[in-house]
């Protein structure tokens, strides 16, 4: 154990300064005022002993007017690889590094207390906010959060969430409404729709959008047209061919984002059918992807990295104490039009 060094001279001490002081890192500290985490007895005697005498508080909002900020934003994100993920992450970053802030980016996985587990590490001492990229939280657990102090902005929440904390989202009612009057003014009536899971605000909004379309054109929906699926190729695929087994299949099928269109194609393909001779497609998202499948795939560009640009320009006024006139941002999606759909 390194001896305590010398007192700081003027201002409220940052965790930092409690570290270098103590001889022990942030970490530790975090664990010992936070009272989270095995730390020996001794060191824990000795952080104690720095924190009575430097009059250190672990309220973030005081550290913030201190100055003692560390310039890292958390990211929590389930996953790196899907284009969907990587995209949003790409303006994330470009956004802090124009801001000349860091990315500490936490793959969750999915997984509920992985991401608890990561939040905890993110708001006590590591970072000075966070992006929640499609968080496993509930809204209960977010509206903890917020009560603790610590800023936070949802990006693409995965269901509704309390009214106080701050989102960015893409308009997935209307991109789906603009989808399904695409293909009606092919001419296609028999349209099915391969959702995500249900309670997810994207499958929602985006079912609302399909029936509003089909209302507006005088079409009664057809249970029997909408298959819940998971939003990946292998979902895609199955649901293809269940809808493809029916006595009257679709001539048109709507999937929920562009992995299950993709995999949509593919059981059409195994199946002698043509894209979009025989079965037109249309997908939502417009990943990197739907230019290089064939053919082309018709989708709605939602912008996802304008979603991770926006959420840090909401993140850093938060930050910084600035008044916000809409918590809630959701931004345009348009209809791509390329070569997976044909009139019937």
């Amino acid at each position: 154990m390194s001896q305590i060094r010398t007192p700081i001279a003027n201002g409220r001490p940052t965790i930092r300064e409690i570290a270098a002081l103590a001889g022990v890192s942030t970490a530790t500290v975090s664990r010992v005022v936070n009272h989270s985490g095995y730390v020996s007895e001794q060191t824990r005697r000795v952080v104690e002993r720095v924190v009575r005498e430097h009059g250190y508080s672990a309220n973030r909002s005081a550290r913030g007017l201190s100055g003692g900020r560390t310039g890292l934003v958390g990211v929590t994100v389930p996953r790196i690889h899907p284009a969907y993920f990587s995209v949003m992450v790409a303006g994330v970053t470009e956004a802090l590094y124009e801001q000349d802030m860091r990315i500490v980016l936490c793959p969750t996985l999915h997984e509920h207390d992985r991401e608890v587990s990561l939040l905890e590490r993110l708001m006590h001492g590591t970072t000075d906010c966070a992006l929640l990229v499609l968080p496993e939280e509930s809204s209960r657990e977010l509206r903890t959060l917020m009560d603790h102090g610590f800023r936070f902005v949802v990006l693409d929440p995965r269901k509704r969430i309390d009214e106080r904390v701050p989102t960015v989202s893409a308009a997935h009612m209307a991109g789906a409404d603009q989808a399904t009057m695409h293909l009606l003014e092919l001419g296609h009536r028999r349209i099915a729709a391969i959702t995500g899971p249900r309670g997810w605000m994207a499958t929602d909004e985006r079912l609302r959008g399909y029936h509003a379309a089909l209302a507006s054109a005088g079409v009664l929906p057809d249970p029997s047209l909408v298959i819940e699926s998971n939003f990946e190729v292998g979902g895609g695929h199955a649901a293809a061919n269940a809808l493809l087994s029916m006595a009257e299949p679709p001539t048109a099928v709507f999937a929920f984002n562009d992995q299950m269109a993709i995999g949509a194609m593919q059981a059409m393909l195994e199946r002698g059918l043509r894209v979009p001779d025989d079965v037109s497609v249309v997908g939502f998202d417009d990943t990197a992807e739907a230019e290089i499948v064939t053919p082309h795939l018709t989708t709605v560009h939602q912008p996802l990295a304008e979603i991770g640009r926006m959420g840090v320009s909401l993140l850093t006024r938060l930050l910084d104490g600035q008044r916000v006139e809409a918590l809630h941002v959701e931004l345009e999606t348009k209809l791509v039009v390329r070569d997976s759909t044909a009139p019937r």
